[in-house]
């Protein structure tokens, strides 16, 4: 099964998607990111903490995540994260500061 909103990892043009899903932590990080310019190494940071999250090393067009879309998937995965905003805002500041190590 094939869906317009799979791709590999997660897609940038999702960010937006996640603003009103959790507090006001989130809802600034959210705003921050997708405020940075194009493929910076804020949005870069992002993606790679979703990419954690939300498995998509391990995601492939057969399974499950895949057919429901990058969208749906990211969403879920913010809304059943269990943790509060504020650990949220430190595993995405930690993978900013390990690209920053790498770059």
């Amino acid at each position: 099964m094939e869906n317009a909103d799979t791709e590999i990892l997660f897609p940038l043009r999702v960010i937006p998607h996640l603003i009103d899903l959790r507090g006001n932590d989130w809802r600034n990080l959210v705003e921050f990111v997708s405020s940075s310019s194009g493929d910076s190494i804020e949005k870069l940071a992002f993606v790679l903490m979703m990419v954690r999250l939300g498995g998509c090393i391990t995601c492939n067009s057969n399974s499950f995540r895949a057919m429901r879309g990058c969208t749906d998937c990211a969403q879920r995965t913010i809304k059943r994260y269990r943790d509060d905003d504020e650990d949220l805002r430190k595993m995405y500041f930690d993978c900013l500061s390990e690209l920053q190590v790498k770059l």
